[in-house]
């Protein structure tokens, strides 16, 4: 009842960019069926006159079909930049395997008497095209056209991920945020579009040939008004940005660099947080979020604005661990430790930097500083039965680079075997991974174990004021209280939420901070 309570407080709080949402949702999905359709029943129809043909097309549309929706849109950002474009042409490509197969199986189940009377009737190859086998075929096809569209309601949410917009910002905002109700508050309106597509479309499939083609026609000229609200407005000469989710709905984040410095007129698009490197550097974009210790700043050649009214929290690392795993082995405690206060944020700039750009594998570039360091030890022997430590860890460098550092030390001081489970997401799936036993240590950052897990009130914030050790003390003390679980000493580095630009253009600009940024955007 709860989560149902803040979900409509949620809508009637983002009515607007709820209805600007939905409207770019159906936008990508109608214009991406219109071109499916006059793509993918052409095609369905040489087939027809072409029945060799048929395994090779159907064969690569079902390749298509099978590529992972968030690959093929990341395979599709360096050709096409970001936005509508390629979000459509994914979303075209998913369409065409049901639309040509139903095209197919529609014209080839009309029964060859229907065929051969229409012939002995005097009618050409068209005229039985138009008048005999499209009427009979058209339930077949129209089937897979309905198939296609509630596809493509559902992958349309990947949209969000390339700037494109639609109903997936609340959604992966929500996963980001660890909030419930965020989440439902697009899934549902998208669950909705589904179901009021494929009612649509049940209803044109009983209309005659002649108010079909009517309605077809006035959809086509509805395409440029879904659009006109569409893509977002930015005056000549201005700044766009592109932000991750989870930066854009995270109250320390984009919305206390707002109030703190102003940013009110800097137009921004949602990316995946694995994007927005490649969307600055292609410059799709002219501000974007980042991490401070992230190694593509330098191999990008991207300037992080320094943040002077100390807006953003601390986000130093620490092993976040499972006590009955501590209570269980003892020795795994001055093991962990070995880490503590070790790692510089230049130091793991320069590591992620070998990771990132140099595409140098996480685990031979932390084997690598641990030798120069003195920590690295060979593997011991496991004995028969032994335990099995398991590390977890998100999807980006620095976190593989963490747990290959904590495995290869685990494996050199103790008699304990390790499994890594690396790439597990967000903070949430890690988290609740770790909670419910699925791993026993993962490395996080206090800023995020503040905000996005604990969620304190806006008192606690402030009496924290953003001091490292006064945040540290917090999260630590409040993970012991309600959830069991233990943060062990920081490593060292601060790897904070920033914001960069391009080097060169940011020179031009005269931005080098926060505040100078907030100026240009007032002028």
């Amino acid at each position: 009842m709860n989560t149902l309570t803040e979900l409509f407080a949620f809508w009637h709080e983002q009515a607007g960019k709820l209805g600007q949402q939905t409207l770019q949702h159906v936008a990508l999905t109608a214009a991406a069926l219109l071109l499916g359709v006059a793509v993918g029943v052409p095609v369905g129809l040489w087939l027809t006159r072409r029945p060799r043909w048929t395994p090779a097309v159907l064969g690569a549309a079902g390749v298509l079909q099978t590529v992972p929706s968030i690959a093929l849109l990341g395979f599709l950002i360096p050709l096409m930049g970001i936005g509508a474009a390629p979000a459509i042409l994914a979303l075209l490509l998913y369409s065409l395997l049901p639309i040509i197969r139903n095209t197919v199986a529609g014209v080839q189940g009309v029964p060859p008497a229907v065929v051969e009377a229409a012939r002995g009737l005097g009618f050409t190859d068209g005229q039985i095209l138009r008048r005999v086998e499209l009427p009979l075929a058209l339930p077949v096809l129209m089937a897979g056209i309905r198939t296609a569209t509630v596809i493509n309601v559902g992958v349309a949410t990947l949209a969000a991920y390339v700037a494109a917009g639609g109903l997936g910002e609340f959604i992966f905002g929500g996963i980001a945020l660890n909030n419930p109700a965020m989440i439902l508050a697009g899934a549902i309106p998208a669950a909705a579009l589904a179901l009021a597509f494929d009612a649509g479309l049940g209803a044109l499939e009983k209309l005659s040939a002649r108010r079909l083609r009517a309605v077809g026609g006035a959809l086509l000229l509805a395409l440029p008004v879904l659009a006109a609200g569409y893509w977002l407005p930015q005056a000549a000469g201005r700044l766009r940005a592109g932000f991750s989710p989870e930066f854009i709905g995270r109250a320390d984040c984009l919305p206390g660099l707002t109030k703190a410095y102003g940013l009110v007129r800097l137009p921004n698009v949602v990316l995946a947080p694995a994007l927005v490197y490649e969307a600055a550097r292609a410059a799709n974009v002219d501000v974007i979020d980042g991490y401070s210790t992230d190694g593509r700043i330098r191999a990008y050649g991207l300037r992080v604005l320094r943040d002077d009214r100390h807006a953003l929290p601390p986000y130093f690392a620490a092993p976040v661990v499972r006590p009955a795993l501590l209570r269980a082995h003892p020795e795994l405690g001055p093991v962990l430790n070995q880490l503590s206060g070790r790692l510089s944020d230049s130091a793991m700039t320069n590591l992620n930097y070998q990771v990132d750009y140099q595409h140098r594998e996480p685990r031979a570039v932390a084997l690598a500083w641990l030798r120069r360091q003195g920590l690295w030890r060979a593997p011991r022997p496991l004995p028969p039965g032994a335990p099995v430590v398991r590390l977890g860890s998100k999807i980006f460098a620095e976190q593989y680079l963490l747990v290959e550092m904590y495995a290869a030390l685990i494996r050199g001081n103790t008699d304990l075997g390790v499994a890594t489970k690396t790439g597990l997401g967000g903070t949430t799936i890690c988290f609740e991974a770790l909670r419910g036993g699925e791993i026993d240590l993962y490395p996080e950052y206090t800023g995020t174990g503040l905000q996005v897990l604990l969620q304190p009130s806006p008192a606690v914030l402030d009496s924290l004021g953003g001091r490292p050790a006064a945040v540290f003390q917090y999260v630590q003390a409040e993970f012991r209280r309600r959830y069991g679980l233990e943060w062990r000493a920081p490593l060292g580095f601060n790897n904070a939420y920033c914001l960069l630009m391009r080097q060169q253009q940011a020179g031009a600009l005269g931005i080098a901070s926060i505040s100078d940024l907030g100026g240009y955007l007032r002028r």
